[in-house]
């Protein structure tokens, strides 16, 4: 097996990190950078990018760039909110109600795991150019408070990828391994996690290598992108006040929207007022428009204060289930690159009394944790006892719609609990197992996990039947129910999988078009590279002659000069039309005539150093100089540099030609 890496898949940026000698080592991108943007894009050429280049694009290619997909994992349509729906690219429902992205320079659609999965095998990669070796397991994190069909989504999205998804883990649990690895003491910690996308709270108990999840709350959909949203709404409405012109509508100007709008919050962060300058943002009959504003750190603030009341709830609701007061806690670990806003830290200061802890890297500390759950795994990290909780309750519906739950949120994981059920109608045959998860008390209020019917109960009158339901949660927080009628010992087990919204079927197809997509990628790398270096050869060859110029005239081994330049030529016009044989004959007859001129300048070089040898021992009895030598053989370049018009006029003359100060001949004799 190859190497296991520990990956945050966030929801603006991604990071990718690995044990090394013990330690977790944070693995930079082939841009030189520690984290990778979450976007895919696909370009004119219908070529995959990922990362800083899709970014790149996302203005002038808005509708074939995709970001912020992490919050469409595991969802249906219809439970996406409008807000969330208001992007610059195009996502619509499918026949099973399910979520699909449109790509028009493809004409496909995508499912938010495969674009998903794009970003993960592209920091695989990354991963295998740094280690040397192919990565085949990762540990991959997740917000605490994703459901299970948002987990069994990310899991698709790393089988698609082609790795081993050794573990699910909470996002603020990596964080707390990567904070506490270190500690000695025992402490109870509040992980406060708020990323690009989503946000949990975890209060744990770390210390002695055991790190307990006491309770998890959270939402799935606030984030760093919802502050965006606020001064991208702001922004638009003052244009649309002004100008009449609403500028959401126009999906380019949509994005330069939401780019301005992410810069100006990060700015308010370390200052209290910023300008935000978008020229020629859009055009109307009477010319170009332009949106040229201020915001304030105030005014951010205050068309923030819904989003910060959101954060209030799930904060209270963790310190309450975890059974403790506020002064109980540690220590407050600021985790997400959202912390960052000064509001966010205000509010925590407020409700805990204490002062965050600033020694933890908040973009980097989740990639962290999941390397070293990596390395738990892999017996390189020893002594370490992780314990999660599951963050939101199981159950099933029973008579009248009502939710009986098995498995109360924030209990210790794996878990296994069952109940004893019965039939509801007289000589009834099979029930039907309807699996739920959320904290609601009707059945419809929660989200629907599956379905499944256990079959050939004796009939008998209601009440009478026997059918025990147990549920079992494994460590990466994935269920499995199993129905079992105690008359006739007749069971069924289903571990779900249809929550992820894409079945065994579609998992496997988008493993093979992924495959075969790569392969493309790779061929069309390649192709670009053989041009780039074909471009390389024939500028070497270009410097080549220049340089032998320089040094033997103009008219040295002019033979292989008119060879390299017409080959040189000949290189260039194949890369011009595209073709791939001419270009490979073309190289591969250039490389020969660079060989070759090479071989005839080391040639000159070898018979320099021997007249260098005789001419030492000449100026030995002569007393003439190094300069004087020097200027000789200058004159003899220059003259046989004029060709037929110099004192010589060959090389062979050139070579043969007597010294001005030569010896005798008796002097020969003498040697």
């Amino acid at each position: 097996m190859g190497k296991v890496v520990g990956i945050d898949l966030g929801t603006t940026n991604s990071v990718v990190a690995v044990m090394e000698g013990g330690k977790p080592v944070v693995i930079a991108n082939a841009e030189g950078m520690r984290t990778t943007p979450s976007v895919v894009g696909f370009s004119k050429d219908g070529e995959q990018v990922v990362g800083q280049m899709a970014r790149r694009q996302a203005v002038l290619n808005p509708q074939n760039t995709f970001s912020g997909v992490k919050r469409f994992l595991g969802r249906k349509y219809a439970e996406v909110n409008p807000d969330s729906k208001r992007i610059p690219y195009t996502i619509r429902r499918d026949e099973e109600g399910n979520l699909r992205i449109r790509c028009p320079r493809l004409r496909k659609e995508y499912a938010p795991e495969e674009i998903s999965a794009m970003i993960l095998r592209k920091l695989a990669q990354e991963a295998s150019r740094y280690l040397g070796e192919e990565v085949t397991g990762a540990v991959i994190t997740v917000p605490a408070y994703f459901n299970d069909s948002q987990r069994q989504a990310t899991r698709d999205a790393g089988r698609i990828a082609g790795l081993e998804v050794l573990r699910i883990l909470n996002e603020p649990t990596a964080a707390s391994l990567a904070y506490g690895l270190e500690q000695q003491r025992s402490q109870t910690i509040l992980v406060f996690d708020l990323g690009g996308g989503t946000f949990d709270v975890s209060i744990l108990e770390v210390g002695d290598g055991v790190f307990e999840v006491r309770a998890t709350s959270g939402d799935t959909q606030l984030g760093g992108n919802d502050f965006d949203q606020k001064i991208v709404n702001w922004l638009a409405e003052q244009f649309l006040e002004t100008e009449g012109v609403d500028l959401r509508r126009d999906r380019q100007a949509l994005q330069r929207l939401t780019e301005a709008a992410e810069k100006a919050k990060i700015e308010l962060s370390g200052v209290s007022v910023t300008d935000i300058n978008l020229p020629f943002i859009t055009a109307t009959e009477d010319g170009p428009k332009h949106l040229e504003t201020r915001l304030t750190r105030p005014q951010f603030e205050g068309l923030c204060g819904e989003l910060i009341n959101r954060l209030r709830r799930p904060l209270k609701r963790a310190v309450t289930d975890a059974g403790i007061n506020p002064v109980q806690i540690d220590e407050v670990v600021l985790v997400g690159g959202s912390t960052r806003i000064p509001i966010v830290q205000q509010l925590v200061r407020s409700l805990i009394d204490r002062e965050p802890n600033q020694n933890v890297n908040p973009d980097e500390v989740v990639a962290v944790g999941a390397a070293i759950q990596a390395g738990i795994l892999n017996s390189e990290v020893k002594d370490i006892l992780l314990l999660d909780v599951t963050p939101l309750s199981f159950g099933l519906e029973t008579i009248g719609g009502v939710m009986k739950k098995l498995i109360p949120r924030n209990t210790t994981i794996p878990v296994r609990r069952s109940d004893i059920f019965s039939t509801s109608q007289n000589n009834q045959t099979l029930v039907e197992i309807h699996i739920l998860q959320g904290e609601r008390e009707m059945a419809a209020d929660n989200k629907s996990l599956g379905r499944f019917k256990l079959t050939g109960i004796p009939p008998a009158p209601r009440g009478v039947p026997q059918v025990q339901v147990s549920f079992d949660i494994d460590a990466n927080g994935i269920l499995q129910v199993l129905a079992l009628d105690k008359t006739t010992g007749r069971e069924q087990c289903v571990t779900i999988q249809g929550a992820s919204n894409l079945s065994e079927t579609q998992v496997n197809q988008m493993l093979r078009e992924a495959e075969q997509f790569s392969q493309l990628d790779r061929e069309r790398r390649e192709r670009v590279e053989k041009r780039n270096r074909s471009e390389t050869l024939a500028n070497e060859a270009q410097r080549q002659l220049r340089e032998v110029a320089l040094d033997f005239g103009t008219q040295f081994a002019s033979m292989h000069r008119r060879r390299i330049e017409a080959l040189a030529e000949e290189l260039r016009d194949a890369i011009a039309r595209d073709d791939d044989r001419a270009i490979d004959q073309a190289e591969s007859d250039l490389q020969d005539a660079l060989y070759e001129l090479k071989r005839e300048v080391r040639l000159q070089y070898s018979e320099e150093e021997d007249d260098d040898f005789f001419s030492s021992i000449r100026r030995t009895f002569t007393g003439e100089s190094e300069r004087d030598l020097y200027r000789e053989r200058e004159s003899r370049r220059n003259a046989y540099s004029v060709g037929s018009g110099g004192r010589y006029g060959s090389r062979e003359q050139w070579r043969n030609a007597p010294l001005e100060n030569d010896w005798d001949e008796d002097d020969d004799d003498w040697f």
